[in-house]
């Protein structure tokens, strides 16, 4: 085969959907289920956070393989890709916080620069990073490292301000749901590029998503809608794979010819998207960073007179009340209080963590395996008033 052919032979139809509202619609409810989905497999099933990567690292990069082999864009297996990226996206970030410790701002950083030197990489080989232009493997694959990004970005973001600032999921919502909203704007009447607004807002959605999963899920006296997390993940799933059926039949979101659905996006100079580039830059680093300062400088100045004496008193009690309904062989109930305790923990995380933060890692740690112990599918009840009975001991002993 000759140089022609084999260019020729890289040449595939396009492989991603026209973005229309049915792309937005499943891109929110992908993300939420990214983040339902794995606290379902992780909590509910008791499979824990290294074993619920693996299940669906496997799942992801199984279907992915798939996408690839497919020669032209299928709804059912691109959106399924996008589903499972999601996931395991997600599931990354929390692996590196939960299960090695790495801070959310570390995480921030390393994805922002992993994410825009894909970028840079793209352009520079493909001289163009609109996704009209996935016409070929190397483009997708482009693409692809590049979603998984977004995703875990977006995940270290949004908890970020959510859990470590202590701004809480709806109002993080609130804020995300704003930016989108101004970069459409931007995009519709001061002529923000359109591939430059799209990748913005592509990144935003996560935290956006996150934060309806959160509503969703919690309980009502968490401030949700206490759907849980095996409702709401089914919920969003049938109403994926129904727009998905949809889309499959209709085809309208389907690109047809790909140089026309390249030349419906209005083309701006190299120089204006370079000058939009750096200032949608310098405005989301100024922003995040001045908000991030003054949102721990809030908390510092909180935490400077106060110890963690007599703060930890309810989570003692409510262990206290889980190691007794272990005693009593009633894991219903301890579950529930591994619940209370997990959402009373992050909440107050912001506050105690700035006081203390070596204590706060130490208990953190000891609060993560009574979790895994109590949500497992077959708890062991020896196990649990183990790792109850440690996390009492040190809980105790800083709230002296």
């Amino acid at each position: 085969m000759n140089i022609a052919e084999q260019n020729k032979s890289q040449i595939i139809l396009s492989k991603v959907p026209e973005v229309t509202v049915f792309f937005w619609i499943i891109k929110v409810l992908c993300t939420t289920v990214g983040e339902t989905f794995s606290d379902f497999i992780n909590v509910n099933l008791g499979l824990g956070l290294i074993l619920t990567t693996v299940i669906m690292g496997i799942a992801f990069f199984a279907v992915l393989y798939l996408q690839f082999r497919s020669n032209k864009y299928v709804p059912g297996t691109y959106w399924l890709t996008v589903v499972l990226i999601s996931v395991f996206g997600t599931l990354v970030t929390d692996n590196l916080t939960d299960g090695l410790g790495v801070p959310l701002e570390y995480s921030t950083i390393v994805f922002s620069a992993l994410l825009g030197l894909t970028f840079l990489l793209w352009y520079f080989s493909e001289k163009t990073l609109s996704i009209h232009s996935i016409f070929t493997r190397k483009r997708e694959a482009f693409y692809w490292l590049t979603i998984l990004f977004t995703f875990a970005l977006g995940t270290a973001v949004g908890d970020l301000y959510s859990e470590e600032l202590g701004l809480g999921y709806l109002r993080t919502g609130i804020i995300v749901a704003a930016i989108i909203g101004l970069v459409y704007l931007a995009h519709k009447f001061l002529k923000l590029d359109s591939v430059l607004a799209f990748w913005v807002a592509y990144i935003f959605t996560r935290p956006l998503g996150a934060s309806l999963g959160d509503y969703l899920s919690q309980s009502p006296k968490y401030g949700g809608l206490g759907l849980g997390a095996t409702i709401t993940s089914v919920i969003f799933l049938a109403a994926i794979l129904a727009i998905v059926v949809y889309l499959a039949v209709t085809k309208c979101d389907t690109v047809s010819n790909a140089d026309s659905a390249v030349l419906k996006h209005t083309k701006l100079s190299h120089k204006v998207v370079l000058a939009q580039t750096v200032a949608v830059l310098v405005i989301f680093l100024s922003v995040g960073v001045g908000d991030y300062v003054w949102c721990s400088n809030s908390i510092a100045q909180e935490a400077a007179s106060a110890t963690l004496q007599g703060q930890l008193t309810d989570f003692i009690n409510i262990e206290t009340d889980m190691l007794n309904s272990v005693n009593s062989n009633d894991f219903a109930s301890a579950k529930t209080g591994a619940d209370d305790l997990e959402h009373g923990w992050d909440n107050s995380a912001a506050q105690l963590k700035s006081i203390d933060k070596t204590t706060w890692t130490k208990i953190d740690g000891t609060l993560d395996e009574v979790l895994l112990a109590v949500r497992s599918q077959n708890p062991d009840a020896s196990k649990c008033k183990s790792v109850l009975n440690n996390s009492l001991v040190v809980l105790t002993e800083a709230n002296k």
